[in-house]
């Protein structure tokens, strides 16, 4: 199951990454609506994997107490895979522009969109797993 969790969490990561950055071609005034992404963003998304187990502790929590924890641990990743890519020269991302960048691998103006990537990840996997197959 975990496998299984791993990539439906790097899939939807990945469209939800050509979503937002498609977005932004459009704030551009871009009619191509090109949206970018990198492969090694595959296994950092797949990691969302880890809700679904998480979800058991937590899911009588209230919505906006459990999207603020998934947003905590999908920074913490993200600052930690960040800082490796980056030490690697391999870090698809760099926030150094922003103004609430940590060491150019995380912003925290993006902590509303990680509580929400966080609980549409949990809604994606409580469906995935509790789907019967065909």
């Amino acid at each position: 199951m975990i496998t299984k969790n791993f990539f439906v969490c790097g899939l939807t990561g990945w469209c939800m990454e050509i979503l937002f950055t498609s977005t932004g071609s459009f704030l551009k005034q871009d009619k191509r609506l090109i949206g970018r992404t990198s492969v090694w963003m595959f296994p950092i998304y797949g990691t969302a994997a880890v809700i679904a187990p998480l979800y058991h502790s937590i899911k009588n929590l209230p919505a906006l107490l459990r999207g603020c924890i998934y947003s905590v641990g999908i920074f913490s990743f993200e600052y930690i895979s960040g800082t490796f890519l980056k030490r690697h020269g391999m870090c698809p991302w760099d926030y150094s522009h922003a103004k609430t960048n940590i060491d150019g691998v995380i912003r925290l103006d993006y902590a509303p969109l990680w509580m929400a990537a966080g609980l549409l990840f949990e809604r994606i996997l409580i469906q995935c797993n509790t789907s019967e197959s065909p």
